[in-house]
């Protein structure tokens, strides 16, 4: 199992806009995150920021998160939330969501 932290910005103007979208997720979203083996998935709101965290379980996570991608639902799921995102601009190449580095955890 590996565990990620990710962090994103976002507006003080679509704060609102994203916390009723994923109060209202869709079922088919919540399918596929879990047929790509992610459990345990929270988002985080602080500011103008987004924090998420989760678990993979799966054995093939680029092939998994490229399954995800390629899902059409996913994809018109993205085009709603991109726009009320704002990438961090210290973020790795490729990433929408900043990779964070675990630095402690306890169970």
């Amino acid at each position: 199992m590996q565990r990620h932290g990710q962090i994103i910005g976002i507006s003080k103007e679509n704060i609102e806009a994203y916390k009723k979208h994923h109060a209202e997720i869709w079922p088919e979203i919540t399918d596929m995150i879990r047929k790509c083996n992610i459990r345990n998935y929270i988002i985080y709101h602080y500011g103008e920021l987004l924090f998420a965290q989760f678990e993979y379980v799966g054995n093939d996570f680029e092939g998994d998160m490229a399954k995800m991608a390629a899902d059409p639902k996913t994809q018109e799921w993205w085009a709603i939330q991109k726009p009320l995102q704002r990438t961090l601009p210290d973020r790795r190449e490729g990433e929408w969501w900043a990779e964070m580095e675990e630095v402690f955890h306890m169970d």
